[in-house]
């Protein structure tokens, strides 16, 4: 059980466009895999009717998670985003204390993180890090090698 998550509509909408592809062709396509494998003669020695399988069942386990992350899902609205303290779907402007590189991270869902896009998880240790933080403040985060610190410069909708 994930629980209720925070989506951007885009987001979400990638989810169900995944969920509903592969209920319906997806579905569809494995099904004559499997008919063609079962066609090629006896099941008890036939490997592409086990992959198959094996395939089918992986499917269904994937449907199954995209309806439970998309029945707790929720859409954050950009206008109730508070801009006073970082928050979920609001853009940080944050610079690393030790070496004062400055970076922007947007804290999303652990579904549509991308840091190459800057999106982070706000599940993430920096994600966490950055929760509730004003602009000015310094937030430690936790990271494997070791407490980094970075202050917030600046906090929007982006």
């Amino acid at each position: 059980m994930a629980g209720i998550s925070y989506y951007t509509e885009e987001g979400l909408q990638k989810l169900k466009d995944e969920l509903h592809h592969l209920k319906t062709k997806g579905r569809a396509d494995m099904s004559k895999q499997i008919a063609e494998a079962r066609d090629k003669g006896d099941l008890s020695e036939n490997a592409e009717y086990d992959a198959a399988k094996d395939a089918q069942g992986l499917m269904e386990m994937r449907i199954a998670e995209l309806e439970t992350v998309v029945g707790d899902a929720r859409i954050m609205k950009d206008e109730n985003v508070d801009l006073s303290k970082v928050s979920i779907l609001s853009t940080a402007k944050i610079k690393n204390v030790k070496n004062g590189m400055v970076v922007k991270y947007t804290l999303v869902s652990e579904k549509e993180a991308d840091l190459k896009a800057g999106k982070i998880s706000y599940e993430s240790p920096i994600g966490k890090g950055l929760l509730n933080k004003k602009i000015g403040e310094i937030a430690e985060v936790k990271a494997p090698a070791g407490t980094m610190q970075f202050e917030i410069l600046d906090i929007t909708l982006e």
